[in-house]
């Protein structure tokens, strides 16, 4: 026999399943006049997620999401000095090396800190420096190739062969002392490429071989990647220079000429110019002796003949005044036969 308990769990049950299915039926009907939802490869397209033939196109949303990681602005000046870095450089390091060098620019993008650590191979030979102007640090990469070159360059080898790789073996203490002396040299004409821009000293700091330990902004933070190719004759190899964002600031609005000298929309001869006619500029100025307040109806009520009593004896002072602003405090007096005031003080710098 059901018990009370028993006939309301079945009456709540009831209840339930015809909620369910009055829900159910809108929906059904909807689902069924809606427009076609979409497939697959329409999917894959939105998302940008479709394959190309083009592997370097991205679209859709992938697209828009990896926009952010490159939407930093150019920087017109900071391309002129890397210019005439390259030609400092193809100096310098023929002289270092005692041979034929050529030094050319393959790009200079925006990337964030973190993704450019994760991409150097290990092991690896970072080069820390210090802008001591700016205050700020950053980062000179030589990949394995072009330390082998120097190497094998500074010590004697022969033209004509490449040099032996030993890859993933430490860099020994001759290696490092090499590198260090090449990167002295790029250094020092980095300091020579800014002079014109903005004087600015490029110090060694210390040399890494662990990018974990060459951490010199934010992860997220945004940096200023440069890849310089150096030639050999058969030899060579990369050097990556990244400077931080953060290190640029204080010349960032001297980086965004873009040409030497501009002056962003300013014109220093019409601003001269204009500067010496303002001085020829005559203006008026008021003698204010004293001010009253006195209502509308006083002043509507006004007659021929009316007098306002002032609260000002000739030894007041007197304010001189250019429409609104108060430019001087004077005493009054009289020469020549005219009203003169003379001035006492000085209210406002010009």
């Amino acid at each position: 026999m059901a018990t009370d308990e028993d006939l309301l769990e079945a009456e709540w049950e009831s209840v339930a399943d015809g909620s369910s299915d009055m829900n159910l039926a809108p929906n059904s009907d909807a689902a069924s006049s809606s427009e076609p939802v979409l497939n697959q490869d329409e999917i894959d397209s939105l998302l940008g997620l479709d394959e190309n033939d083009d592997e370097e196109l991205v679209t859709g949303i992938q697209a828009i999401v990896e926009s952010a990681m490159v939407s930093y602005e150019r920087l017109p000046m900071l391309e002129i000095v890397f210019d005439r870095l390259l030609r400092m450089m193809s100096t310098s390091l023929r002289n270092l090396t005692s041979d034929n060098v050529e030094v050319s620019l393959d790009s200079i993008t925006s990337i964030r800190f973190e993704d450019y650590l994760a991409t150097i191979p290990m092991p690896a030979m970072l080069s820390v420096f210090k802008a001591e102007e700016w205050d700020n640090y950053g980062l000179m990469v030589v990949d394995s190739g072009l330390i082998y070159s120097i190497v094998d360059v500074l010590l004697g080898g022969r033209r004509g062969t490449a040099a032996m790789r030993i890859e993933g073996r430490p860099y020994t203490t001759i290696e490092r002392n090499l590198v260090e002396r090449m990167v002295t040299v790029v250094l020092s004409d980095m300091s020579a490429a800014f002079d014109p821009v903005s004087p600015v000293t490029f110090r060694f700091d210390r040399l890494e071989t662990n990018p974990r330990f060459a951490t010199i902004a934010r992860p997220a933070n945004a940096a200023v990647l440069a890849r310089l190719r150096i030639d050999m004759e058969d030899r060579g190899g990369r050097i990556e220079l990244l400077l931080p964002y953060a290190t640029l600031e204080p010349v960032r609005e001297l980086l965004l000429q873009q040409f030497m000298g501009e002056k962003f929309g300013r014109d220093s001869i019409w601003e001269t110019h204009l500067a010496n006619e303002l001085w020829e500029t005559d203006v008026e100025l008021d003698a204010v002796l004293d001010q009253l307040v006195i209502s509308l109806n006083d002043v509507v009520n006004w007659k021929p003949g009316s007098q306002m009593m002032l609260n000002a004896v000739p030894t007041s002072p007197i304010e001189l005044r250019c429409g609104e602003i108060p430019l001087f405090v004077g005493s009054m007096g009289q020469k020549g036969g005219n009203m003169a005031i003379k001035v006492n003080k000085k209210l406002r710098n010009m």
